[in-house]
């Protein structure tokens, strides 16, 4: 895996202060993409034992609420083995802190992908241009949903997502 950027103290990427892992590789490719820079798998950074380090000192911080996984795409095929192994390190270091993760996917393709079981909150779906609002919380276009996975995936129907917040600032 590679990554372009791990950004610190973060407020616009989950709940609370967070450390963000900016991965590469998105075979998505939204039009208008706030992070284009981050679809070449190739491009950016080898994600290595200094990289996953300074992640850690982070969330050392009793401050920071957790760690959002976005990019580019953490659910990239060539990221997902990865990705997971990271989050399971991640859950089991960090119990009380957060888990968040965007993907271009929709959670009904992805549900089933063994990271979920690390994973506290996805953002799922595309980016969609035309459907692009400022005033949303946590997400680009209404097309996108912000889901509560533990919750969704202990529900009656794990195919209905269990949406994690409202949809706007107050």
């Amino acid at each position: 895996m590679r990554y372009h950027n791990i950004t610190k103290d973060d407020m616009r990427n989950g709940d609370g202060l967070r450390v963000v892992l900016w991965v590469a590789g998105c075979n998505h490719c939204c039009r208008e993409c706030q992070n284009p820079i981050t679809w070449d798998p190739a491009g950016g950074l080898p994600f290595d034992d200094a990289a996953k380090q300074e992640i850690f000192e982070q969330l050392d911080k009793d401050y920071i609420s957790g760690v959002t996984l976005s990019g580019g795409d953490p659910l990239y095929p060539g990221n997902r083995i990865d990705v997971r192994k990271l989050c399971a390190e991640l859950k089991e270091k960090y119990p009380e802190k957060t888990i968040w993760l965007y993907t271009g996917d929709r959670w009904e393709s992805v549900r089933e992908d063994p990271v979920m079981k690390y994973v506290d909150v996805l953002v799922d779906g595309e980016f969609h241009r035309e459907e692009k609002d400022v005033k949303l919380l946590w997400k680009g276009s209404r097309n996108q949903r912000v889901i509560d996975v533990q919750e969704t995936l202990r529900s009656a129907d794990p195919d209905i997502p269990v949406i994690h917040c409202p949809d706007y600032y107050v």
